[in-house]
């Protein structure tokens, strides 16, 4: 078994310049102005900041790389888009958590990293989706767990704020079969979700699809139930109101669909579990 260290890094993103960025980005420096922010426009969609949100904790779409450096699916879509426009950009690691504070005080202008439609579609101003999803269910190969009813007394972690939590917790969702688990736990990251079931601290972790497929290239004993949790979307949230850079990014992604760069990225990361096939941005 191998796993990658991934590096906790930390740092405080700038958003560049010129006070045309805040009224682009629809970002304030405080969020009690950061509804007017959000409806100001500006002439010009040229020299940005383009600071991304992500967590760094969500291979293959978001992490640090063996050089240190942030990487990832996501990460390497954004860095395309800002390079067509002529953009500087900014990959902000951020606590999945706090993501809608760091939206609305301006230190992010944009949430782009597995970041799941379904359930949240009025908190934001969205990209069209990009890419489909599913939520599931990982267990130890040697868990006895082969369907969701087995899960039943078990002790189940996910991701705190997550989609995978959401799904868990809603009366349309799968509250009725979390009801039945020993626990549901929490974590800040799905690295040490991973760990804390590999250890046999817990019994089974919720997670998005690609991100499993992921992890079984790093742990070689666990695997993910056929029974899904849920289907859902990828998109891009920007503060709610902002839809000029909403469709200045999405503009440049149907672009990168139209001239093949989408698909070659794909291909990029097959081994990592992403597929063309579940591309949805025509």
């Amino acid at each position: 078994m191998k796993m990658r260290k991934l590096m906790a890094l930390a740092g405080i993103a700038v958003l560049g310049g010129a006070l045309a960025l805040f009224a682009l980005a629809g970002c304030s420096s405080t969020s009690s102005n950061a509804d007017s922010a959000a409806t100001s426009t500006s002439s010009s969609t040229s020299s940005i900041t383009l600071t991304v949100g992500f967590d760094q904790d969500f291979p293959p779409y978001g992490y640090v790389g063996d050089d240190g450096q942030y990487t990832g699916f996501d990460l390497e879509l954004a860095k395309e888009v800002c390079s067509r426009n002529g953009w500087t950009f900014k990959a902000q690691p951020i606590n999945w958590d706090a993501k809608d504070m760091e939206l609305s005080s301006g230190t992010i202008n944009c949430i782009w990293n597995g970041f799941t439609i379904n359930g949240r579609e009025d908190d934001y101003t969205w990209s069209d989706p990009y890419m489909d999803n599913s939520q599931v269910i990982v267990v130890r190969k040697d868990s006895g767990i082969t369907k969701l009813s087995d899960l039943a007394g078990k002790n189940v972690m996910t991701q705190a704020a997550s989609a995978a939590l959401t799904c868990l917790q809603d009366e349309e969702g799968q509250k009725a079969l979390a009801d039945t688990f020993g626990s549901l736990q929490t974590t800040p990251d799905y690295n040490t979700a991973f760990m804390e079931l590999e250890s046999g601290a817990v019994d089974a972790v919720a997670i998005d699809l690609p991100v499993a497929k992921y992890q079984l290239t790093e742990y070689g004993d666990i695997e993910i139930l056929g029974e899904q949790l849920s289907q859902e979307q990828y998109g891009v949230g920007f503060l709610k109101g902002n839809t000029e850079l909403r469709d200045q990014v999405e503009t440049t992604l149907k672009e990168m669909v139209s001239d093949g760069f989408v698909k070659q990225l794909c291909e990029k990361y097959a081994d990592q579990g992403i597929t063309y096939d579940n591309w949805v941005m025509k």
